[in-house]
């Protein structure tokens, strides 16, 4: 019988596609994983992979450890979702993932009463700009900003994240913004990894990329340089509402709307720490719900 640590070996062969990338996966020193590797096609008769220049490509029975390996890893995970959601006490470790804007603009008060309230509760803040698998165990909750939240999960749309357009209340504009002045201004917009997010897509269309004369990789600190006078910026409204020296010059703008997401994976609901984390989180998160859609008043450009 093939050890599960040999198909887990393969299995991280054939992700990094070189022995030091599947040293690293496994913690393990790159000549022990040759070594192994030289043993297990000793014993199987077979060449596992090919010593291509690109790296190491499996063969054919490669290949079929690898869905082995996939398959095995799956069903320990399933394994283990059932048994943490056999946990009644709430206590022990969770991990929670969520973007650094929301961790800084919103969660972080939010995490802190949860800790006062379960002190037994460790928290692990896992902090991804790209959404991790809580199917695979990266993480046991999410609070996602997204249109599509995953079929696999199970949870609650806890408010629609609105944004409107911003600007230093020193900033010298009479009145509300109209459409016509969008090209009469500065801008401050996303980096090119942002691109596809429709609040981009709506710059690069309304304003144009010659008019965005400041870009940053992530929504975190488009805030603060728009408050600065570097330009005008178009801000989910509950980081505006929290940024002094910035004023509404235009109000929410509808399509750009998406949802704020709390979930976590079916398998461990009922886990003690997670369903406790779940409620405290759903009730703080919706006392700021009139913020984050963009309702609650919001200091505005004077009228010229």
């Amino acid at each position: 019988m093939i050890p599960w640590d040999d198909f887990r070996l393969v299995r991280a062969i054939a992700e990094t596609g070189s022995l030091a990338g599947a040293a690293e996966q496994l913690a393990v020193n790159h000549s022990t994983v040759f070594r192994r590797l030289g043993t297990l096609e000793q014993q199987l008769g077979a060449r596992l992979f090919e010593r291509a220049r690109a790296g190491y490509v499996p063969t054919p029975m490669g290949e079929e450890m690898v869905r082995l390996a996939e398959h095995m890893a799956d069903e320990v995970l399933a394994v283990e979702r059932r048994i943490t959601g056999q946990d009644l006490r709430p206590s022990g470790e969770l991990r929670v993932t969520t973007n650094d804007t929301l961790l800084v603009h919103m969660l972080t008060p939010i995490f802190a009463s949860f800790r006062q309230a379960y002190p037994e509760i460790r928290l692990d803040v896992v902090i991804s700009n790209q959404s991790l698998s809580l199917s695979k165990r990266d993480a046991d909750v999410a609070i996602r900003a997204s249109d599509r939240p995953g079929d696999t999960l199970v949870g609650r749309r806890m408010a629609s994240i609105a944004w409107g357009i911003y600007g230093s209340a020193a900033h010298d504009i009479a009145g509300p913004l109209e459409p016509a002045d969008f090209r009469r201004h500065d801008w401050i917009g996303f980096s090119d990894n942002l691109g596809a997010i429709k609040p981009a897509k709506w710059l690069r269309e309304r304003v144009g990329d010659e008019k965005i004369i400041y870009r940053v990789n992530t929504v975190l600190g488009l805030a603060e340089a728009a408050a600065a006078g570097m330009g005008l910026a178009l801000l989910p409204c509950f980081i505006a509402a929290v940024t002094p020296g910035l004023v509404q010059l235009m109000g929410r703008q509808n399509e750009l709307e998406s949802g704020l997401w709390l979930l976590t994976h079916p398998d461990i609901k009922a886990t003690a720490r997670v369903r406790t984390f779940m409620e405290h989180a759903g009730r703080e998160i919706g006392k700021l719900r009139g913020r984050i859609e963009g309702v609650e008043d919001q200091p505005a450009a004077a009228a010229g």
